[in-house]
Order: structure tokens, then sequence, then C-alpha cells
């Protein structure tokens, strides 16, 4: 490593500090917005006053609204450019785990700031051109024309610049990836399920223990494979060789040549603790024997995160449950969401950890940070009424606040034979804002085995 000089030192730290000469700009953007504000209030009471004395005929309103639509977006636009030019360019604003942090904050930069400003720009010019055809007769032609052109030029600048953006973007993964040393081998967990270390995630542990070592299996062919994961949990991080940093235990690893090849998915990915990564794409639909794709799709676009709504998957073992959870859960974090994964019993061991600790309510209130929390395996093993009044708390926490996916084999009617008198409580607030996704069918794991015994 070279080593810089001070005074080059010194002058470095002091042109980076000249950023904060940005900052009185995004406070003069906020006293913009006021000016906005007020705009927007004085032109609805303009309307308000008209509709009541019967002044506004139907194209004035029309006009109007659009008026405060172009409003709304242009404030819209300052929003985006005050917290998002600042958190990138000035300083970190720190609102992780904020229940109202953006989406899109959690993974800005400048490329996508400067792609969402420009999208943003687009729309208020549609909201302008707009308004000059509702407005057509008192428009000339040559408004129209140039108005028209002016609108196709930012949607042109706007698709090149995403478009650049895109190259621009793996560009960067890839110098990163450079600099730290790649994966030696392929993706073991991702076809087949096979899962090489057995060692329970540490964040649900009491002790901290080395991470088995793997020993490399050539690659199977991807298959599909809707099964529930294994009973293994892969130690972070998922589907790599530790041995391809030169040590066979994770907690020894080169931290900075590892942390340069991440990217922000892949470490909310890594956080998550799935048991391994599974796709939606990859789910065979056509096993289960009663399956309702549209809902599939429908959350598949996550908008029950975004409504803190639920999702319960039911089914006998084997009919890709946990597939489905996994693969919402890894969609979510490619969103920017925080995600955490663990069975029925590793979420009851940490509750009551957190409970003999003494700060159950500070771990309760500490989940709030991961808008989608994964409780696997509920029904397997029976709880007794303190454990079953834990999970109350967490869903009774999480209730209207965050979203939660739960898996089982039994619907939730039954639920009293696991949580016991807590049950009744426990699945009213959880089914409430819920999505309730039934699966019937064989265990694809019995039917490769079955198969494969045949052969």
């Amino acid at each position: 490593m070279p080593v810089v000089s001070q005074p080059s030192t010194t002058l470095g730290y002091a042109l980076f500090a000249t950023r904060w000469l940005q900052a009185p700009l995004y406070f003069g953007l906020v006293a913009a917005q006021g000016v906005y504000v007020y705009k927007f209030f004085n032109e609805l009471w303009n309307l308000i006053l008209r509709c009541v004395t019967g002044q506004a005929n139907e194209t004035y309103v029309m006009l109007a609204v659009l008026k405060l639509v172009d409003v709304v977006m242009i404030a819209n636009l300052l929003i985006m450019v005050i917290v998002g030019g600042y958190e990138t360019f000035v300083s970190r604003i720190g609102l992780q785990g904020h229940r109202d942090q953006p989406e899109w904050l959690s993974h800005v930069n400048s490329n996508v700031l400067k792609v969402k400003l420009a999208t943003a720009i687009v729309g208020i010019s549609s909201v302008h051109l707009l308004q000059m055809f509702v407005d057509v007769h008192h428009t000339s032609q040559h408004s129209l024309l140039w108005g028209t052109v002016i609108h196709m030029a930012f949607i042109a600048s706007a698709a090149i610049l995403a478009y650049m953006s895109g190259p621009m973007a793996e560009h960067g993964d890839r110098s990163h990836k450079g600099h730290g040393h790649a994966p030696a081998h392929g993706q073991d967990g991702a076809g087949g399920g096979h899962c090489a270390s057995t060692a329970v995630p540490a964040e649900f542990s009491t002790s901290t223990s080395a991470a088995a070592t793997r020993t490399p299996a050539p690659s199977p062919v991807q298959v599909p494979i809707p099964a529930q994961a294994t009973g293994s949990y892969l130690s972070p991080p998922l589907y790599e060789n530790p041995s391809s940093y030169g040590d066979s235990s994770y907690e020894n690893r080169n931290p900075s040549a590892y942390d340069s090849y991440e990217t922000g998915a892949e470490t909310r990915i890594r956080a998550a603790r799935f048991p391994s990564r599974k796709q939606l794409e990859e789910f065979d639909e056509d096993h289960p024997r009663d399956f309702d794709r549209e809902v599939l799709a429908r959350l598949g676009k996550l908008d029950f995160v975004a409504a803190r709504r639920n999702v319960v998957f039911v089914g006998p073992p084997g009919t890709g449950k946990t597939h489905l959870a996994v693969g919402l859960g890894v969609r979510a974090c490619q969103a920017g969401h925080q995600v955490l994964f663990a069975t029925a019993a590793q979420w009851a061991a940490r509750l009551r950890e957190a409970r003999a600790a003494g700060r159950l309510a500070e771990e309760l209130a500490a989940l709030d940070s991961h808008p989608l929390l994964i409780v696997d395996e509920v029904g397997y093993t029976p709880f007794d009424a303190d454990t079953a009044h834990l999970f109350f708390q967490l869903v009774a926490h999480r209730y209207e606040r965050a979203s939660l996916i739960v898996t089982g084999d039994r619907p939730l009617g039954r639920w009293d034979e696991i949580f016991g008198g807590a049950a009744p409580a426990m699945v009213d607030r959880l089914a409430h804002h819920a999505e309730i996704v039934r699966l019937e069918g064989d265990s694809y794991r019995m039917r490769r085995a079955t198969s494969a015994w045949a052969e």
C-alpha cells in the first residue's frame, strides 16, 4: 500500500468537507416547496369558489385539477431532489429502520436519482401537454407542435439516461468484484437445495461457532424445486465456498475483499438468513393440485409489504410453502426491503432469550427495521403456553405495522393445537390483513425420491 503524505490527506479531507456548502441549497429548495404548498391551496380555493358560485364549466375544472396535479408532481420532484440529493452528495440522513422511510431511499445513488428525476420531468411534461390538448381551442398550433416536440425530447433523453445508467451500474459492480475474490464454486443451493452447513444462523443462536467446512460438489442440473427447504441453514454468505477466501471459517475471512464484492441487494439477501436462494420463477406451478397462479403473480408485486399486510401459506409438507416464502423474501430484498427468515422454533428461541434478558420490548422494536419477517414451519412442533404468548406478542406488535409471511401445515382454525389458548387472538390479528394461500398436493421431495428409487 502506498503511503499517503499528510499534506495531500489534509487537502483531500478539506475538499471533501466542501460538500457541506450544498446544504443551504437544499434548505432553499425546502423554502421553494413551501411556495408550492401556498400555490396549491390558492388554486384549490379558487376552484372551490368558482364551483360554488357556478362560474366553473367542465373544461375549467379539468384544467384546474391538472394544475393541482402539476403542482403536486413538482413538489414530489423537489422532495426527491432534497432528500435523495442530500443523502447522495452531502451526508447520510439516517432513516434506516424508520417505518416511513421511502422505499427508493434505501438504494439511492447518483444514477438512480438522475433516472428518477428524468422520469418525474417526463410526468410533469405530460401534464402540461395534456393541459394544452384539453384547452386546444385556446392554444395555437405552434404551441401544440413545440409542446409535443419538447415532450418527446424529454422522453428520449430519459430513455437514453436510463439505458446509460444500466451499463454504468454493471461496470461499477464488475469493478467492485475485481477487487475481491470471486466465488470458487457455483450456487450449490439454488438448484437442488443442497446445503453444506448444518449450523444454525448466529443471529438465532446463543453461542458463536465457526461454520462447518464445505466440500465442493459438482453443480447439479438446475431443476425448479418447490418443496420446502431442508433443515440445514447456510451460514453467510449464501452459496459461497469459504475456502475461496483462504480459510474454511467464515468468521476468519478477509472482510474487505468480500464486502467489496457484495451489492446492496446481495447484502440484504445474506442478512435475511434464507436457508437457500429460491426464485418465484423457479416454482413448479404444475405440482400442487390446487394452486391459484393469479395470487402468486399479485404477491410477486410486493404490494402487501407496502400495505403492511401478511401472507400465510398453508399445506402439507413438500408442497412448496418455503419455496414461495423465500422467493418473496428474495424479491423483497432486491426491492430494497430488509427481511429476516427463521423457523418457528428459531423465532421461539430468540424471543425466549430476549425475555430472559429483560429486553423483549426492545427486541420487538428492533425488528421494526425489517418490513418483512418470515416464520417458517409453524405447526411441526407445539409450543407451551409461555412460548405461545411470546408468538402472540410478536404478531400483535407487528399488527398493521409491518408484514409477516407464515408457512404452516395446518389451517388457522386448528392453530389451537399449536398455540393453545393464545391461538384465537393471534389468528385474529394475523388473518385480519392477510392473503391465505392454500397448497394441496403430494410431497415434491417424496415424488423425486420415489422416482429415483424406481430408476
